[in-house]
């Protein structure tokens, strides 16, 4: 298995941190319209409005253990199926129910939400 290197989705303030229950990610807040980035490089699994809560959501599968979630994106320039490189723009935030443009990005392993900070960069 390749060692993955994931990047920050997009520059931005943690708004909301990791929590087991409530979110099961981190929200990023940035500005409207600002691109969502591949923080690794695998398959959108996912991409649509199909998950109450999530707005556009895409799911990429970067190996069989790990999936990164990025919901709430206005716009999504992937579809489901397409190869992802890392880096690539996958969609845009916009404002949300929180009425600020915010990204709620989601890192799990073996299908369980994981911290996100465990593996990002220092931010």
């Amino acid at each position: 298995m390749l060692k993955l290197n994931f990047q920050w989705p997009l520059k931005g303030k943690i708004s909301r941190n990791f929590s087991q229950t409530d979110g099961k990610g981190i929200d990023i807040t940035g500005k409207t319209g600002q691109t969502v980035r591949a923080t690794e490089a695998g398959k959108a699994v996912y991409c649509g409005q199909g998950l109450a809560g999530f707005g556009n959501l895409v799911i990429i599968k970067h190996n069989e253990t790990y999936l990164s979630a990025y919901a709430n994106n206005s716009r999504l320039y992937i579809k489901e199926g397409q190869q992802i490189e890392k880096g690539q723009t996958i969609g845009r935030i916009d404002i949300t129910s929180l009425k600020r443009p915010s990204l709620h990005f989601e890192i799990r392993k073996n299908g369980k939400p994981i911290n996100p900070l465990t593996l990002l960069p220092k931010h």
